[in-house]
């Protein structure tokens, strides 16, 4: 054998040596990557109607040619299709939505020092993309509040109005971007490796990470760490994985000159505007009709009540809306009227402990939800019954009342009935949940 040959030969044991002994990460959940896709981009599409977005080209050239180039070195054998875009933003954030769309605030691009610290911010969020977190949250979530709808991309904003979907839509709240410490570890060692691959220094990331952590407590950084929980011993298993995959090239790639200019374009441009407070964006919302006293049938499976006649039913699988013209926003949350589903508890021998379930993921997915009253007795369609009233921000603005009703049927699972309302209106429906209540019958 050839000398030529014998160094070739080792060099390909040595590199399957070193992907050996690399930390192997596995996805978070093995349903099609095709719903990650589709969760992804109804995600993106809430996300751009809040969010402004940086436009400049040079800006938005630069950052989807380095994601790009991360991501072509990508463990896992990654086959989402990636986006990368700058949000106009001066906080230091980033996230990343189910099947590739990555948003990178102008803060964190103004905070890096250099290219390998913003190389190790999007390494890092590109990982939860690729070992499927926010998918693997969608689905706790559909397990939680036992909404059929969540994988078909039903998303609606964190108000409880809408509370079958309370996974969440887009916002600082959403339950796709919760990310657990476990899962934050497991992100972090994927950026490790996604710039080792790339000819970063790998520590790069913690650095920006710890640095960060120091420099920034008490400002608008901490909306990056609400969004991204430190690990335990974060540099310390970084650098293990560092150990793992082979030593810091001599000549690992800390900067560009194509970062520094895009760092000091985004520097020199002005801030972003405020948002408009909702009280001057114009009235609110007129309220819908009232309830009207003339009530109608209504039959769903192992379900039967009357509503008002002037309501109008829909139903989605397990869930049912009722609710009057004008009863629900333009983006589909209830401000006036019920909503009745099934929540499917783990684990559980009474009400309390179902509904203490269900409660818990209404209050994950959107923390605004407070509980005003709990546990009260109560009687629905001849079963015992438990009342929970929540107090919420409502779609329509101000406060929001929503009283929960919920039976324990014989088969395991949870009924619920939620009627919900401004709180300044609830005395003006009081009349009409009381008659549902009073004419609902089990099948």
């Amino acid at each position: 054998m050839t000398r030529m040959r014998l160094i070739l030969v080792a060099t390909i044991l040595l590199t399957m040596t070193v992907l050996a002994e690399r930390t192997r990460l596995k996805p978070a959940t093995n349903v099609s990557p095709q719903n990650d896709i589709k969760l992804g981009l109804e995600a993106a599409k809430d996300a751009e109607k809040e969010l402004v977005l940086v436009t400049n080209r040079e800006a938005t050239d630069y950052i989807s040619a380095l994601g790009n180039a991360l991501i072509a070195k990508a463990p896992n054998d990654n086959k989402f299709p990636f986006t990368f875009k700058i949000v106009n933003d001066k906080a230091i954030n980033a996230f990343a939505l189910p099947g590739g769309p990555v948003y990178v605030n102008r803060g964190a691009i103004e905070a890096a020092d250099n290219e390998a610290q913003l190389a190790g911010v999007m390494g890092h969020e590109a990982g939860h993309v690729i070992l499927r977190h926010g998918m693997a949250l969608a689905i706790k979530a559909q397990n939680t509040q036992g909404f059929l709808g969540i994988i078909g991309g039903v998303l609606g904003n964190s108000s409880a109005g809408k509370i079958a979907g309370a996974v969440g839509g887009f916002g600082a709240n959403s339950y796709l971007l919760r990310n657990s410490r476990e899962a934050e570890s497991q992100a972090d060692l994927m950026g490790t490796q996604i710039l080792y691959d790339n000819g970063y220094d790998p520590l790069a990331m913690v650095e920006f990470f710890d640095k960060l952590a120091k420099e920034h407590k008490g400002t608008k950084t901490e909306q990056f760490f609400s969004n991204h929980p430190i690990p335990e011993n974060r540099i310390a298993k970084v650098s293990d994985e560092i150990n793992r995959i082979g030593p810091t090239p001599v000549n690992s790639r800390k900067d560009s000159e194509s970062f520094q200019r895009v760092k000091k374009l985004l520097l020199a441009m002005p801030d972003p505007p405020k948002p408009t407070p909702a009280s001057t964006t114009g009235p609110a919302p007129a309220a819908p009709p009232l309830p009207s006293t003339g009530m109608s049938d209504f039959q769903a499976t192992g379900l039967q009540l009357r509503h008002p006649n002037n309501w109008k039913a829909s139903v989605q699988g397990t869930n049912i809306t009722m609710a009057p013209a004008g009863g629900v926003n333009e983006k589909g949350d209830l401000a006036y009227g019920m909503l009745i589903d099934v929540f499917k508890p783990t684990n559980t021998r009474d009400v309390d402990q179902a509904t203490g379930q269900f409660l818990d993921g209404l209050r994950m997915g959107n923390p605004n939800i407070k509980i005003v009253r709990s546990k009260v007795p109560a009687q629905l369609g001849g079963q015992a019954a438990q009342l929970n009233e929540l107090s919420n921000i409502s779609p329509f603005g101000g406060a929001e009342t929503d009283l929960v009703y919920t039976v324990l049927k014989s088969d395991g699972t949870l009924q619920f009935f939620v009627q919900v309302a401004p709180s300044k209106n609830l005395p003006q429906y009081q009349s009409a949940f009381r008659a549902i209540l009073d004419s609902i019958r089990f099948r």
